[in-house]
């Protein structure tokens, strides 16, 4: 243990005995201001807080949390309290003020409770008696931006994060208060403001999605600590009455509410989670629903125990935080399907909610203290105790992800998504295609979309949303038009667009109604992994089979990724498949012409965004490129024909605001076609050593990559190595199961196998 680490157990051992000292005066003196129901009883518990005062000083992490936690607060209350007229977005001074002041509440009322210092409780008291006193008065937030302004914030959304946390505050200082000091608040704050986000906005509570799931848990984490039922029931299941205009939509372009719709927490958590614990709106959105989700889940565990909440829908609360740790990169930053800002990570303050309530209410889950390891800090409740207790007495196992197949939908019938994993020479190799429902408001057109990672490195890359959370200078922290124009449009993707028009033509009511098809998924070999599934509803008319297989080989000094794409039309279109990667250009095997003068790709749908920067052609049968990035070499081969189009491009057209990410990207098109494949090859090879100035293994070890065999019903691939060694993939499109058999002849040669797909070497040079 360093000095610093030894220095805080002594300062917290001493703590406890000053805590224990004054423990028995404190709690007699407080005995009288109590009322039927116990305080606190959301997150932390009587009984709770004693052996949480019994441990200090013998648990490092929860120390070391605790000590962080005072100086922070400590901080705080030095500063003053301030309590401003709202008037600003997000990033903005007032929003920032209001936002800091509810996190600093929650973690000084648990300071109170902890320490038993009465300087935290009058803290939280001031500070709520500021709020009480103009928020009878306060009007509507002045931006005008949200289907639902709060008043705090722009928006309810926001207005109902305050809440959540306050009402923890409340609950930890209830017993300090005096009757007329609680009448006061509950009154003038804390009613008024439950009602505010509820009643007063129907079209925000009364909805599935994270906006509603946290406003039905604010108004539930109030409704426990006033102990007042009808609320509760309000929370719970959603008002009775909500005079909802039904083509209303919120400013994500979602629809409100479905005719019949349940909601309330319990439709909440009934709707968006499939089965599996996959959050239809995303990893991105999922983390940032897990906090209300489960602080309400631990609040109602611990004051109406007999919901039994966690075994709520087969326990998928419990079940849906192992879910989202394995939606995460080698780094843990979640992949950004749907809306998501790139570099959210399971170090969030919401993962480490997530990680201590699952391990305390999941049967202490030890791979769950390795995640919390890392994250390095601990709730300061009883769950975060148990954590720090597990860690301190070394139980922890590795989390170890693998690859996964996540069903999306509320009884896992509608698409979902696979992650494929896969060991290399130098770090794990990650497939993530997503072949799933809509998602919500949150959700892009893009059927049938993939990202690929090495390590936590993106080689090649889903967009994520176009906004730059709570920066004032870019549009007050709010979702950019581009999010709109360009990142949630289908161009914006790795899959297929036909005709230059987003899938299911970017309308979100027909895009929710459909989903794509698994074919299949089949990791039982570690040397291929392969997910294949379909979309029949994004172009009225066409059918898009996507197969994706890492596949490892010892020719290879990774794994690598072989995607094919078959496609069926009534009629003739224009197909373009893009790959979005990060790099510099190394080279080419096409001759291609690069302008002078840039110009967009298109005038809509995305396209206006994209500039074109250099189109060719090949006559070799075979595209190349290569490119390098993060010390390391990749090579994308495809098959193509002579009069396909081959097309570089770049982020960044009719942009006249810099909101978008200058990223290149590369296109193949195939115009005039009915029926058509796209098949490629993606290579990890090589590094680079800027210190020695020594690149090895740069170039491709793919010599030629042929479509050998096609029909209605299978495909051949073969796949020739620069050492003259080949081998050919074989797959069904017509039947997927494990027995069956399959016999296709190719120049003479019959080829038999059993099951959906086979690798067979057929030129091994010695």
């Amino acid at each position: 243990m360093n000095i610093k680490n030894k220095i805080q157990l002594l300062l917290a051992t001493l703590l406890f005995f000053v805590v224990s000292c004054k423990a028995q005066t404190k709690e007699t003196s407080n005995t009288k201001k109590s009322n039927k129901q116990d305080h606190p009883s959301l997150i932390l518990t009587k009984a709770g807080v004693q052996k949480i005062r019994a441990q200090l000083g013998t648990i490092p992490l929860f120390d070391e949390t605790l000590a962080k936690v005072k100086a922070e607060v400590d901080a705080e209350i030095l500063n003053g309290i301030e309590v401003p007229i709202p008037k600003d977005f997000s990033g903005g001074y007032t929003h920032e003020r209001h936002k800091k002041n509810f996190l600093i509440l929650q973690k000084a009322g648990v300071l109170y409770q902890i320490l038993n210092d009465e300087k935290y409780a009058e803290y939280v008291k001031q500070v709520l008696l500021e709020y009480a006193k103009i928020y009878p008065t306060l009007p509507v937030h002045p931006q005008t931006r949200s289907y639902a302004r709060g008043k705090l914030f722009w928006q309810c959304l926001n207005d109902s994060n305050w809440l959540v946390y306050v009402s923890q505050a409340y609950d930890c200082v209830y017993n300090y208060l005096s009757e007329t000091e609680r009448k006061l608040l509950e009154k003038d704050l804390f009613r008024p403001f439950a009602k505010y986000i509820s009643v007063d906005n129907p079209q925000f509570f009364n909805r599935v999605h994270n906006h509603s799931t946290w406003g039905n848990v604010a108004v539930g984490m109030i409704a426990l600590v006033m102990d007042d039922s009808k609320l509760l029931e309000n929370a719970l299941h959603g008002l009775k009455t909500d005079n909802i205009d039904p083509n209303a939509k919120d400013n994500d372009g979602g629809f409100i509410k479905k005719k019949g719709q349940k909601v309330g927490f319990l439709a909440n958590l009934e709707e968006p989670f499939s089965p599996d614990g996959y959050y239809t709106e995303g990893p991105y959105y999922q983390r940032y629903a897990m906090y209300p989700f489960l602080v309400f889940a631990e609040a109602l565990q611990n004051v109406k125990p007999e919901l039994k909440i966690f075994e709520y829908k087969d326990g998928v609360l419990l079940k849906s935080i192992t879910t989202l740790l394995n939606l995460t990169d080698a780094e843990g930053n979640f992949f950004p399907l749907n809306d998501g800002q790139k570099g959210m990570s399971y170090y969030s303050r919401e993962l480490v909610s997530a990680v201590d309530i699952g391990y305390y209410f999941g049967g202490n889950q030890t791979d769950l203290l390795s995640i919390a390891k890392k994250q390095g800090e601990v709730l300061l409740d009883d769950t975060g105790l148990a954590v720090a207790i597990g860690i301190r007495d070394e139980l922890e196992t590795p989390f170890i992800k693998k690859s996964i197949d996540l069903s999306d939908g509320k009884n896992g019938e509608e698409g979902g998504v696979a992650i494929l994993r896969a060991n290399g020479s130098k770090e794990e190799h990650a497939l993530v295609m997503k072949y799933s429902a809509h998602g919500l408001s949150h959700g892009h057109y893009d059927k049938l979309s993939f990202s690929y990672y090495e390590g936590a490195n993106e080689v090649i890359q889903d967009y994520g949303m176009a906004r730059f959370v709570n920066i004032q200078q870019k549009g007050g922290g709010n979702y950019l038009k581009e999010n709109t124009t360009w990142a949630k449009q289908t161009i914006a993707h790795n899959t297929i667009v036909q005709n230059e028009t987003s899938h299911f033509r970017g309308d979100f009511e027909t895009g929710s109604a459909h989903h794509s098809e698994k074919y299949l998924f089949d990791v039982s070999n570690p040397n291929i992994q392969i997910i294949s599934a379909t979309e029949s509803n994004a172009y009225p008319g066409t059918q898009f089979h996507r197969t994706m297989a890492i596949i490892k080989e010892d020719d290879f000094e990774s794994p690598y990724l072989l995607d094919i794409i078959k496609i069926n039309s009534e009629t003739e279109n224009q197909y373009d498949l893009p790959y979005y990667y990060l790099g510099q250009i190394m080279s080419a095997n096409f001759k291609y012409n690069k302008p002078d003068v840039l110009k967009p790709l298109g005038t809509k749908n995305g396209y206006q965004h994209l500039w074109n920067e250099g189109e060719g052609k090949s006559d070799t049968g075979n595209a190349k490129i290569s490119w390098f990035n993060n010390e390391r070499f990749y090579t994308l081969s495809s098959v193509v024909s002579k009069d396909d189009e081959l097309m570089f491009t770049r982020i960044g057209a009719h942009d006249p605001n810099f909101n978008l990410r200058n990223d290149p990207g590369f296109i193949i098109r195939k115009k005039n076609n009915k029926d058509a494949y796209f098949v490629t090859v993606l290579e990890s090879h090589g590094h680079y050593d800027s210190v020695s100035e020594i690149a090895t293994n740069a170039f491709t070890n793919i010599k030629n990559l042929a479509l050998v065999y096609n029909d209605e019903n299978f495909i051949a691939i073969n796949i020739e190595a620069v050492n003259g060694n080949t081998s050919m993939f074989l797959f069904s499109f017509k039947d997927n199961s494990k027995t069956s058999k399959h016999q296709i002849k190719i120049n003479d040669r019959t080829y038999e196998w059993i099951g959906a797909y086979k690798l067979i070497e057929i030129n091994k040079k010695s």
